[in-house]
């Protein structure tokens, strides 16, 4: 986990699209109406909440963005309502106004954590005199944006997506896409695309195999310039189709499906947060699935802060994929992160009683790259190197400290007296040492240069040692 990842104070965001006023009548229900065979709802409790592109633009201000949507609204209380929902969450309207067209609603009555039954008010504004007033608000905004979000429920406001999408690329901003329809020629040149499966086989038909999957979104990619398309699959997962890289997986993080409502808007707006710091399409999708998990196990449209996803994302880190494992264990975990295409750090010690100086380096060397593994020497290679009355903690206690150390994703173990073993079997990207050593005297360095890696020194923090910590402490006996 990276948490800087997840530092957007100076990202700036713009999205488009049909924006919608998500109304929720809340009551309880008791009794039979005498009228028709229907329950009868007592509503006590009247809720607005936005909807739609507007749901977008709320995830992504819960996640400390700043914010600008832009839209088409009608000319009345609705509009007005959703508006006042917006700003109170810091989104920056910028909507175009229709004098024939009402603001979309939907209106959702629900009664003991159930939805009964959703009305529907709209029309498409596809035919809107005023549509192409939205191009002006996009080529405005979109100068001062990171990324740019155009999303799509087929409602007519991005009938010009296309040249909306090529305003976007002359001014050189990302734009990610959540589509609808039945032509996604319409999204020629978006950086990314992010169908559900449904949307995806109305494009290009039935995937009877995972094969054929495979083989359709890597050419669908392709025919419309797409650097990337993300298509999400339900309990199935998430695939991510990458211009030169192999098919990226991931598994559903939803445990308990309570409400689907609003998943799409969080995946593409973590999506696209995350993609601002990272700039890796692979990570932005792992921090999005994790986003949309939480909000699936949530009533009604949901979203998530920055600080949830960052308590998500560590609690992952915990599970057995990261923490202590076995060489062999290891091996098997690099292999997946390598054909992510993550890059591996390592690096090696005794480390037998941990310090401040210890943690300044983990953090120095996990910043090179995006897995830290820390190989220990066992208790039989300390003796070796440092003499009989060492180490002062066994293995699994210095390998239990080194597993809570934020920066760390794995710890593992070797027995010689050298990590040479290891990090020919691991094979890492980059070989760390702490310390004053001359590259071609490190062990393991002739190995990982050979292999296309790097090789860094970084510098240990003054004033900590273990054997002076030692000697203090016998000092005061």
């Amino acid at each position: 986990m990276n948490s800087s990842y997840l530092n957007f104070q100076d990202k700036h965001i713009l999205v488009v699209g049909d924006v919608m006023l998500d109304r929720y009548w809340h009551g309880g229900t008791s009794r039979i109406s005498p009228e028709a065979p229907v329950q009868v709802v007592k509503i006590s409790n009247i809720e607005d909440r936005p909807g739609g592109a507007a749901n977008v633009a709320l995830g992504l201000a819960q996640l400390g963005v700043k914010v600008t949507l832009a839209g088409i609204v009608g000319n009345d209380e609705n509009a007005e309502a959703l508006t006042s929902c917006l700003e109170k969450a810091g989104v920056a309207c910028q909507f175009v106004v229709s004098d024939t067209c009402p603001t979309i609603t939907k209106l959702r009555l629900m009664s003991r954590h159930q939805q009964l039954i959703r009305m529907d008010f709209e029309e498409s504004f596809a035919e809107f005199e005023q549509n192409d007033g939205l191009n002006d608000v996009v080529s405005l905004a979109a100068r001062e944006a990171d990324a740019v979000i155009f999303s799509d429920y087929a409602k007519g406001t991005l009938v010009n997506v296309r040249e909306l999408i090529s305003i976007v690329n002359r001014i050189g901003v990302p734009s990610f896409i959540d589509p609808k329809g039945k032509d996604f020629s319409i999204y020629e040149g978006a950086t990314l695309v992010k169908p559900n499966l449904l949307e995806f086989e109305l494009i290009v038909g039935k995937c009877n195999t995972e094969q054929e999957l495979l083989e359709k979104g890597e050419a669908l990619r392709k025919a419309f310039g797409w650097q990337a398309l993300l298509v999400t699959r339900g309990e199935d997962g998430l695939v991510l189709f990458e211009a030169d890289k192999p098919p990226f997986f991931l598994a559903t993080a939803a445990k308990e499906v309570f409400d689907v409502t609003g998943a799409g808007d969080t995946v593409i707006s973590a999506l696209t947060a995350v993609y601002t710091t990272s700039k890796r399409f692979v990570d932005a999708v792992d921090y999005a699935n994790q986003a949309a998990g939480y909000v699936i196990g949530k009533l009604g449209t949901a979203s998530i802060t920055a600080q949830q996803l960052e308590a998500l994302m560590y609690a992952r880190t915990r599970t057995t994929n990261f923490g202590v494992l076995s060489p062999e264990e290891l091996l098997e975990q690099l292999k997946l992160a390598q054909l992510n295409g993550e890059k591996i750090v390592f690096t090696n010690g005794c480390f037998d009683i941990l310090h401040p100086g210890h943690i300044a380096y983990m953090k120095q060397a996990k910043a090179l790259g995006d897995r830290l593994i820390v190989a220990v020497n066992t208790d039989a290679s300390v003796k070796r190197l440092k003499g009989e009355l060492r180490p002062i903690n066994d293995l699994q206690h210095r390998m239990a400290v080194l597993e809570g150390v934020g920066a760390i994703d794995w710890v593992t173990w070797f027995d010689e007296d050298t990590p040479e073993k290891i990090i020919k079997a691991l094979s890492p990207d980059v070989l760390v040492k702490g310390g004053d050593y001359e590259i071609d005297a490190i062990v393991g360095a002739d190995h990982v240069l050979g292999n296309g890696g790097e090789v860094k020194v970084l510098t240990f923090v003054d004033g900590y040692s273990t054997t002076s910590i030692i000697e203090k402490v016998n000092a005061s006996e």
